[in-house]
């Protein structure tokens, strides 16, 4: 299966490993490398990649860096628009404001506080949608494209998107040189689209990838079993994973996964809610429920570790309020 090809500006193309490393370069250029931080799990030590310590909490900045960044002369002056729960739409707000790019960004109405906050205090417009109640975001995305000619910067379903955020793996990859004695042989990683999870199987082809789903929102994971793409259940239950809450992965990231990811993994509220309450008792870390997602899998005992598995804490962005709940829970 060969990635959907996207257009920009007239040009074509496909995310590629080449893609990848050209955005490390220009994310190494202004931002410093996450820490990788070792976790004794059953006597095994893994690598957590603390992506939530980024400037907005989570690794989409360095997709929205990467995308922004190639934008033509014309295309900046238009503007971008983005979708997302919070996350992405922090990203592409901190790239805007630092190019001079105006931002609109469609976010849930129940998103939470804290990201909505943010996204505003970054400069960008935010337009709201009904996600309760089934409105279609890329519907209302599409149309403020075609009001303002902005170019959409989709959150994990476009080129620049998966290979910026391929950069997580480059920087991995060094880090576990030095500290693991090699490149890492598993990655497990928070999945939603699929954006993250394509972007390290480019960068890291030796590596198998592992997504993280949680329950009721296991779109890849059915997708990747059936061999074609499969949405979630129209009655798919309420998560507190609001970053992994996506309605189905897209062809473009979907041709990547179904080569590289033989199975991903599902995670339950109560597994999310006990690797959040671990990553701040032993690691001193703040994540978000879909931050926690693929360190969850780990604690259940759902992966098989070997000697350099790596785990992508994927964000931190969790209103204060519910994090003190999560940890005021019995373990």
């Amino acid at each position: 299966m060969t990635a959907q090809l996207t257009v920009s500006d007239g040009v074509a193309r496909t995310p590629t490993a080449e893609g990848v490393v050209r955005a490390a370069a220009k994310i190494a250029a202004i931002l410093q490398p996450t820490p990788l931080l070792p976790l004794e799990i059953d006597g095994v030590t893994v690598w957590c990649k603390a992506e939530c310590l980024q400037p907005i909490g989570a690794f989409k900045i360095r997709g929205a860096w990467h995308r922004l960044t190639d934008l033509s002369a014309e295309e900046r002056r238009r503007g971008v628009v983005g979708v997302s729960s919070g996350n992405h739409a922090q990203g592409v707000a901190w790239a805007a404001r630092r190019l001079g790019i105006e931002a609109t960004i469609v976010m849930p109405g129940d998103a939470p506080r804290v990201k909505l906050d943010n996204t505003r205090a970054l400069g960008a417009r935010v337009v709201l949608y009904d996600r309760p109640g089934g409105e279609d975001r890329d519907a209302v995305a599409a149309r403020l494209c075609a009001q303002t000619g902005a170019t959409l910067v989709h959150a994990f379903a476009d080129p620049w998107i998966i290979e910026g955020q391929g950069s997580t793996g480059i920087e991995l990859t060094a880090q576990m040189q030095i500290l693991a004695g090699g490149a890492p042989q598993q990655i497990v990683v928070p999945c939603g689209g699929g954006g993250l999870s394509a972007g390290l199987a480019l960068a890291c082809p030796d590596a198998g990838i592992v997504p993280v789903e949680p329950e009721g929102w296991d779109d890849v994971g059915r997708s990747l079993a059936a061999g074609t793409i499969l949405p979630v259940s129209a009655d798919a239950p309420p998560t507190a994973c609001d970053a992994l809450q996506t309605p189905s992965t897209r062809p473009i990231n979907f041709a990547i996964l179904s080569e590289r990811c033989h199975r991903a993994l599902v995670v339950s509220p109560a597994e999310v809610r006990a690797a959040q309450r671990l990553a701040f008792a032993k690691l001193k870390l703040v994540l978000e429920p879909g931050g926690a997602a693929a360190l969850a899998a780990v604690l259940a005992g759902d992966v098989e570790l070997n000697l350099r598995t790596a785990v992508v804490l994927s964000g931190g962005n969790t209103d204060a309020a519910a994090f003190a709940q999560v940890l005021a829970e019995e373990a």
